[in-house]
């Protein structure tokens, strides 16, 4: 029987382009790029973020080349391109993994990565400390990301930074928006056992300046699972949990970003659970203010 390879090329060409941008036509183009990883074998509950990067680029359409909040033109000053998705292999975990971080390593400019679920972001962490030596992460996220495993297996969309941690690939760790029900108080007590710093959704909505002034300097990868948001504002995800941030809100803490991001991303959007595609266009929303902010400070 013939070996069916559905994608010889590590990504393919993308009918529908993130903000109707050009596909990038090699790997050192342009200062920022847009890259999709459609993955999510290792949700462990709601699926669909596999999808999340065609949602994505279809709630990009409305992205205009002037952001007004900044004062800057992202896609003309960084010369941003699609370079289309990462070609994953479905029901392989490690294996994807392996593939996601040689694709990262060869990119010149800035990755602007749409997931996906939250496990993508542990081999492109191993990319950026290839790249870069050990880095500062920022996440904002309703959930911890540092249990030990899920059902005994080691690399889940729930295991990822506690894997980041073990292997020595980062520097300063900021956690925004931690909230719902746990497993045990011992989550709590792990932030600090870790040397992670944790902000709850009390600490953003009350004190948020405050918050902000912990944000590390130099160079730093911010991920963004969008749970942080309120699923009234963001219904189509895997995970979610009552009691967010506002889309506003959002948008407004990366607008305060003052540091230098060497990439971002946004996962665990899942668009069959998504309504009037509200996530999917926040999601582009804040890819948008991320390069806007990149832009801004280069």
């Amino acid at each position: 029987m013939r070996q069916i390879d559905a994608l010889k090329s590590p990504r393919f060409t993308q009918i529908s382009t993130f903000a109707r941008l050009p596909l990038c036509q090699k790997l050192d183009e342009g200062e920022a790029v847009f890259l999709g990883v459609p993955f999510d074998d290792a949700t462990t509950y709601r699926p669909g973020a596999r999808f999340g990067p065609t949602g994505i680029r279809q709630g990009s359409r409305l992205l205009r080349p002037y952001n007004q909040f900044l004062d800057v033109y992202p896609f003309d000053s960084l010369n941003v391109c699609d370079m289309g998705d990462v070609n994953i292999i479905p029901g392989y975990i490690e294996d994807t993994m392996k593939i996601i971080e040689e694709e990262i390593v060869k990119i010149r400019g800035v990755p602007f990565i749409a997931g996906g679920d939250h496990s993508i972001t542990l081999p492109i962490l191993r990319a950026m400390y290839k790249k870069h030596g050990k880095i500062n992460l920022v996440h904002l996220d309703s959930h911890y990301d540092f249990w030990d495993s899920y059902w005994g297996k080691k690399y889940t969309h729930g295991t990822w930074l506690r894997r980041a941690l073990e292997e020595g690939i980062l520097n300063e760790v900021v956690q925004m928006g931690i909230r719902g029900s746990l497993y045990s108080r011992d989550d709590v007590e792990d932030s600090k056992k870790l040397g992670v710093k944790s902000f709850t959704i009390r600490d953003l909505k009350y004190r948020l300046k405050e918050v902000l002034k912990e944000l590390p300097s130099g160079k730093t990868y911010v991920s963004i699972d969008i749970d942080v948001v309120d699923p009234a504002f963001a219904p189509g995800t895997g995970t979610p949990e009552v009691g967010g941030l506002t889309s506003f809100e959002i948008l407004e803490i990366i607008r305060s970003f003052d540091f230098s991001i060497i990439g971002f991303d946004v996962v665990e959007v899942s668009p069959p659970y998504d309504v009037s595609e509200i996530t999917s266009m926040l999601a582009a929303n804040i890819i948008y203010e991320g390069l806007s902010v990149l832009a801004k400070h280069r």
